[in-house]
């Protein structure tokens, strides 16, 4: 059976099948051939994997990340990092990472983040003589930073499969999402003093930024109510989902007042089909990981690594290099789906924490959002210059985010390899 479950597996992959199907052929291949398990098993595993409150977190958050978009959010934000760090070399690329890192706190989803603050960002930095192609990167890039920092849907699918407290992920995200931010307007600052991208051209001014601190106060303070709410125990982190619905509802409705009715029922409706993709993968994917621990593959590979090395520093490269793989071929929820059962045993026998573990693999696959054949904030990016009317293409923009790419591989070794920068804070907060 787990012959049949990775030769299948294989040859979908590689003829392009969707994931979703490609997990799911694979299991009835196997089942019907390898197995003398009933068909009954794959629906009841697929209800058991969506049967989880947790899950409910998912198109909640998105709901609340494209409801604060609408309403007005992102451009506010944007003139927040803009008064921030918008003089400084490179500054507008400075701005969009930095607002990336602001969106990341709301919208919970790579994708997304760059949908919403590329969408402003890249047409005003080709505006200001910004290189086409680097304007994009820095935006694909920049938007994984909305899977990292919390709250991040990638860690809501991690937490349900391992058995770790969704708090304590949402602690330990932040640490690595500002080293990522950081590192990565680093580069751009020093990209952009290469080729001569100035930065804005305005004097610092404490009233203007006091003034746009105002305006984008109700943007900020979300990410407050949310994750104060959770660690502060008041609400669980699927119910902080719900609230961060009601607020972003609020707040566009009557704050800003830029949202209607038809605009929040396009919201449903895409939040309704985006949640429907990925719970098709989360069921198969749980049919394909119950089904390999059935036959105990992930005990067998455990050992198989085990018994070439024990370093605990050669394993955990090794964990990252297959997961810089799997970023770029498969869905970040599919990926942790299927991963996770099968790291999970090596890791845990080399002494690595399970949320550590857990923010290794989730910093990890956000650099396969920027990475093809399969990053899919490199399509949004393309798809934002198509919809202003200029064609870019895919190559392109990869090339240009070669850099960005280099130096969040930089940040996950720091996180990898330096412990602290993931579990200080949950530590501290005395979650560990």
């Amino acid at each position: 059976m787990g012959l049949l479950l990775g030769a299948s597996f294989l040859v979908l992959a590689v003829i392009g099948t969707p994931i979703a199907m490609v997990l799911g052929v694979s299991s009835l291949t196997a089942i019907c051939f390898g197995s003398r398990l009933p068909l009954t098993i794959i629906p009841q595993r697929m209800f058991a994997a969506a049967d989880s409150f947790p899950l409910l977190a998912i198109p909640l958050f998105m709901i609340a990340g494209s409801l604060m978009d609408s309403g007005g959010i992102s451009k506010r934000l944007i003139n927040l990092a803009n008064k921030l760090v918008g003089s400084f070399t490179g500054g507008l690329a400075l701005v969009g990472i930095l607002t990336c890192m602001f969106f990341a706190a709301i919208s919970g989803s790579g994708p997304a983040t760059v949908a919403a603050i590329g969408g402003i960002m890249i047409p005003h930095m080709v505006k200001s003589d910004y290189d086409r192609g680097f304007a994009s990167a820095v935006m694909s890039v920049a938007g994984s930073i909305g899977i990292i920092i919390p709250p991040s849907i990638p860690m809501v699918t991690y937490a349900t499969i391992a058995g770790v407290s969704v708090k304590t992920l949402f602690t330990a995200g932040f640490g690595p999402g500002i080293l990522v931010g950081v590192s990565l307007m680093i580069t751009a600052w020093w990209i952009s003093k290469q080729k001569g991208y100035g930065g804005e051209k305005q004097e610092f001014s404490l009233r203007a930024l006091l003034k746009a601190l105002g305006e984008s106060s109700w943007a900020l303070l979300m990410p407050v109510i949310i994750l104060g709410g959770i660690y502060g125990s008041i609400f669980t982190p699927t119910e902080a989902s719900g609230v961060a619905v009601i607020y972003g509802l609020i707040v566009g409705l009557f704050v800003y007042r830029e949202l209607n009715l038809r605009k929040v029922y396009r919201i449903l409706v895409e939040a309704a089909t985006t949640t429907a993709m990925i719970m098709l993968i989360i069921c198969t994917a749980q049919v394909f990981g119950w089904l390999m621990t059935s036959a105990r593959i992930p005990d067998a590979i455990a050992k198989s690594v085990l018994s070439v090395t024990e370093s605990k520093f050669f394993v955990l490269l090794l964990i990252n290099v297959i997961l810089l793989f799997a970023g770029c071929v498969m869905e970040t929820n599919a990926s942790l789906i299927i991963l996770t059962p099968i790291l999970l045993p090596i890791t845990a026998k080399l002494g690595v924490h399970p949320a550590h573990l857990g923010i290794i693999m989730i910093t990890n696959l956000a650099i396969g959002m920027s990475t093809p054949p399969l990053g899919v904030n490199l399509f949004v990016a393309c798809g934002i210059n198509q919809r202003i009317g200029e064609k870019l293409s895919l190559e392109r923009v990869s090339r240009a985010a070669l850099p960005f790419i280099a130096s969040n591989v930089v940040a996950l070794l720091l996180v990898t390899y330096t412990e602290s920068v993931a579990l200080l804070l949950p530590r501290l907060a005395g979650q560990l």
